[in-house]
């Protein structure tokens, strides 16, 4: 009950049926406060704290890490959604 609290939170966001204004947020939170994050509109990790600037910083730096992470609007994004888009359509 006292301890620290770590999570982390992706989420997706479109509003058109091709899935063309998507959106992944990738969300790094500590004691429910999101001191990192990685917006594919923005396509790099944003500090709000001093630890999270420092560390967007590293993970800024990092080629890998930053593909990566600019990948899951493909990835994981649009894949999933057109799979729940599908099952939805199948259904009405």
């Amino acid at each position: 009950a006292n301890g620290y609290y770590w999570s982390r939170w992706a989420k997706c966001i479109h509003s058109s049926h091709d899935f063309s204004d998507m959106v992944f947020v990738d969300n790094y939170i500590f004691n429910k406060d999101v001191f990192i994050q990685f917006n594919s509109t923005v396509g790099e990790f944003v500090g709000y704290t001093e630890l999270g600037v420092h560390n967007a910083r590293l993970f800024n730096n990092n080629p890998g890490q930053l593909q990566s992470e600019r990948a899951e609007v493909e990835r994981y994004c649009k894949h999933n959604a057109k799979n729940r888009q599908s099952a939805i359509a199948d259904k009405t």
